[in-house]
């Protein structure tokens, strides 16, 4: 059978560029499908199942990143994955990060000769053994920085939430904080005692935050060390966090799990 692919970029003009470029080096190779978007990319990787996707990494929605993690989540044990690809306009330092995790990119404008060698390496893929996406993810986000505090972006800066509750605003120590949850166009700042909204999206919010003590969990979610009890299995192997003050329970992803192992 012949391969079929994705390709989600959000630039019109790049997507039909890499189109034409992977019909020239690769013209078994059936394409299935455009995504414009991230949340888009996610929705027809679930729905067509393609044997490889090229995956731009800044993208509206959701990143390039963020849907290979997504997709580790909700796909089940030993269910096929696609093979990645990141296209990415990073620069020769973060391209040597992709090295390290020896996650395959093609740099923007992508090369002919460039293209070549990813493809090569693809087919080399497609017929070994499947590769774990959430291990790779997990590799890629460790080596690259993604999801945990910037130090140059201000780590640990942050203090004091400023929420809103109706007609006063409530000043929360960051340390009273268990955890923040994305919601919509806002964040869920949750106390033992309380959940109040802010605006402030939750990745601006992680690079202000303490790293030592705040980890994120979950796409959504990034919560306080301090304020958990315990990790715990269920019977599928997926695992979740229970909170010291707070009785809901928390779902760590398959890419955030490596930090709770010994827990």
């Amino acid at each position: 059978m012949k391969p079929r692919a994705l390709i989600a970029e959000d630039e019109p003009l790049l997507a039909k560029a890499l189109k034409d470029a992977l019909a020239l080096a690769w013209p078994e190779l059936q394409l299935i499908a455009l995504a414009g978007n991230g949340i888009e990319a996610l929705r027809l990787i679930e729905a067509e199942r393609p044997d490889v996707a090229f995956l731009d990494i800044r993208m509206p929605g959701l990143t390039g990143l963020e849907v290979a993690a997504e997709l580790a989540d909700r796909l089940n044990e030993g269910e096929p994955v696609p093979r990645i690809v990141f296209v990415t306009a990073y620069d020769e330092y973060a391209l040597k990060a992709f090295e390290l995790a020896a996650v395959d990119y093609l740099l923007k404008p992508v090369g002919a000769e460039r293209l070549a060698r990813a493809v090569e390496r693809l087919k080399a893929q497609l017929a070994a053994p499947q590769e774990d996406l959430a291990q790779l993810v997990s590799k890629l986000r460790q080596v690259i920085g993604v999801g945990t505090a910037d130090p140059g972006a201000g780590a640990g800066s942050l203090k004091i939430i400023r929420a809103a509750v109706g007609s006063s605003v409530r000043m929360i120590p960051v340390e009273a904080v268990c955890y923040f949850q994305a919601a919509d166009k806002y964040t869920s700042v949750v106390t033992p005692d309380a959940e109040m909204l802010i605006r402030t999206p939750l990745k601006e919010l992680l690079q202000q935050l303490p790293p030592d003590r705040y980890r994120q969990i979950h796409r959504s979610t990034v919560v306080n060390l301090d304020a958990v009890a315990a990790a715990v299995r269920d019977d599928a192997g997926r695992l979740s966090l229970r909170l010291r003050e707070r009785k809901e329970t928390l779902p760590v992803s398959r890419v955030y799990a490596e930090l709770f192992r010994q827990m």
